[in-house]
This record gives structure tokens, sequence and C-alpha cells, in this order.
């Protein structure tokens, strides 16, 4: 059974949150690596342009790393994160931060960021021309606006799920649409629980509205009446954890801003990879894993 307190989580079991996790995992701490590695863009590639390597698979690379990783202690656990808590007095004696996946809850003195980034548009009809004006990508930064009313959440990985559970605190009814779910069966008890409405083997077809959201059209002609659409693709979105955590983006408003320590302005929280940034190139990806493993293991040692 996974442990529930870690020295150093990290999100994200691509190429940096892996490298991350062996030198942090060397260092003799306590790593677990939340996140699923197929999900990895890297997963599918074929690369050839990576330093002291030949033609080799993504998939190769990804579990060839984890493999590594294990080798020197580090813990995997299949899930996603919903929820990162930070209390108001960091206690790092007993693990500052609390971090919730699909099914468990974590304690830890450092996270590190390595979730890539989220390709989250839909690609439907309304979605573009409707963007801030009811269609919304980050269920943290506008939930608020859409109290007591009725809105849809499109997805179907736990980043939807989580963004559901959130606004059933907030709208009058929430709706959870998307063509299959893939999540934790628990994850699904606590939506019904919730008494969010199901909609699944349903794909979105257009987003229609005039000065603003008012429903969804869905490929088999059924419409959906809602003021709100959030579209959550894949795992925690950039936006969401910035809006949750406080961290600085930079001015694109697309990627985390970090020192060369990967340190972010929040104490005691790192990123890495793809999610800082161009060039989205493996290697950088890498490189960056690798500062940020030693620096969160430095960042903890001296907590």
């Amino acid at each position: 059974m996974t442990e529930t307190n870690y020295d150093i989580i990290i999100l994200g079991a691509g190429p940096a949150g892996l490298q991350a996790a062996i030198h942090s995992a060397r260092k003799g701490l306590k790593v677990l690596i939340l996140g699923k590695n197929d999900k990895s863009s890297l997963w599918w590639a074929h690369i050839e342009n990576f330093c002291c390597t030949l033609e080799i698979s993504g998939e190769q690379i990804l579990r060839t790393g984890q493999q590594q990783a294990e080798s020197f202690g580090a813990v995997f656990f299949n899930e996603d994160v919903l929820k990162i808590k930070t209390p108001d007095l960091m206690d790092l004696s007993g693990g500052g931060f609390t971090v919730t996946s699909e099914t468990k809850e974590f304690k830890t003195k450092a996270i590190i960021i390595c979730t890539g980034t989220t390709r989250n548009k839909l690609g439907v009809p309304g979605e573009k021309d409707l963007f801030g004006k009811g269609v919304s990508y980050c269920v943290e930064c506008d939930g608020n606006f859409f109290r007591g009313e009725e809105v849809a959440i499109v997805g179907g990985e736990s980043a939807a799920a989580g963004g559901a559970l959130h606004l059933s605190h907030l709208a009058s009814k929430v709706h959870l649409v998307s063509n299959e779910f893939n999540f934790a069966p628990e994850l699904m008890e606590k939506l019904k629980a919730a008494d969010i409405i199901i909609h699944e083997g349903v794909e979105v077809d257009e987003i229609t509205g005039g000065s603003g959201v008012d429903g969804l059209v869905f490929k088999d002609g059924n419409k959906l009446d809602v003021t709100g659409v959030f579209i959550e693709l894949g795992a925690k979105g950039v936006m969401s954890l910035a809006a949750e955590l406080g961290i600085q983006l930079d001015e694109s408003m697309k990627f985390i801003e970090t020192d060369k320590q990967q340190r972010t302005n929040v104490p005691g929280i790192f990123a890495a990879g793809d999610i800082c940034g161009p060039p989205l190139q493996m290697a950088k990806a890498v490189g960056e894993g690798c500062v940020a493993g030693l620096s969160a293991a430095k960042y903890v040692r001296k907590a």
C-alpha cells in the first residue's frame, strides 16, 4: 500500500519527472511520482535527436526511466493530481503541502511540477468565439462567475472529474460530458454522490450562443442547455495549478516561470520540462528535471 507522507512529490511521469525522480531519490529522500507515463507526449514518439542514443521509442525511454527511478527507491502511483493545498503557515516537519489524487491524499515538503503542456482545445464551432463569454479552460479561475448557474465540463480524465466536484459547490447543476471516462472508479462514485449528471458516450459537436454560451450540441443531435462550458482535457493544466497555488506564469500566461534552479515564486514548488516553455524537446526536459530534482532535494534537506 502506498504511504502518504513524502519528502518530494513529482507531478508527471514524462522525461522531466523521471529525471527529477532519479536525482532526488538518489539523495535518499522519499519520492512519489504521480501521473501516467502513457499520457506523456513522448510515449508515441520516435526519438532520433537525443544525445548518445540512436533511434529509440518514447515508450522504451519512459519505461526504462521508471525502472531507474524505482531502483533508487522512488514510488510511482498511477493517478493524476486533483487538488493541491498549501497551509497558511508552512509546517515542513509534517509535510507542508497536501496533494490529493483520484483516490488518496498525500503530504509532502516539496513539489516538482512536470506535467507538460496540455493540448486542451476541443476544436468545435463556437469554442473560439465564445471564449471568455462562457467558455473557459480553468475551473479554479472562472468557477465563481457561474454561481447558481447550470454548467458543463467536457473531458474524460481526472482534471474534468476534479473540476466537476469543485463546481458542484458553486453551480446549481453540473454536467460532466465525455465519450469515455478514464479515471478511478472511486472518483466516479464521488461524482455520483455529489449529484453531478454524467453524460457518457457522447461527443460535443458545437458550443452555441451569442453574447454568451447557451448550450452544447452533441453529435447525435441532442442539445444541453447550459450557460457555462469548462473544457478540461488531460491532466491538470498550468492555469489551474497557477490559480490554485499562486504560481507566477510568463507573459504568455501559458508557462510557469522559474529561476535557474527551477524554483517557482512559491517556496517548495519547482517546475521542469515543457510546462516551463519552449523548446519543447526531451533534452531540455531531462536537463531541467535534473536541476529540479537536485534543487528540491537541497530545499528539503535545509527545511
